[in-house]
């Protein structure tokens, strides 16, 4: 396992998380500004979030999800340690001490040496 050490703390968004599973029926909308391979998507119970748009067979409007996703965000401390899981769209899933998991922005982190992250 990858660990990362935080150096800009993380905090999730004050929306409920969606989750996507291979072939929902969802809307997309427009590119996020800051992250541009994101792209504000529409589930069908109305909830939205922000998606990696390679997640999908179209760029904008109906389209099908291509594999299972969570929008669930880590909350992270600097200096705090995490074990990385692995990437997408300049994004980590990572895991924390507590066991707690969700995605973090890559340009929070700073990777540590595999032998680093086991001492931290």
């Amino acid at each position: 396992m990858r660990h990362a050490r935080v150096v800009v703390s993380h905090n999730a968004p004050d929306r409920s998380p969606i989750r996507l599973a291979r072939g929902d029926a969802v809307h997309l909308g427009e590119r996020d500004t800051d992250w541009p391979e994101f792209v504000w998507t529409t589930i069908a119970d109305g909830h939205e979030g922000w998606v990696p748009a390679k997640l999908f067979d179209r760029e904008q409007g109906p389209a099908s999800v291509l594999d299972d996703y969570d929008t669930r965000e880590l909350d992270a401390t600097a200096d705090e340690v995490l074990t990385l899981e692995y990437e997408l769209a300049g994004w980590w899933w990572a895991r924390n001490a507590l066991g707690h998991q969700g995605w973090i922005p890559a340009r929070s982190l700073e990777l540590l040496d595999d032998d680093e992250g086991e001492d931290a």
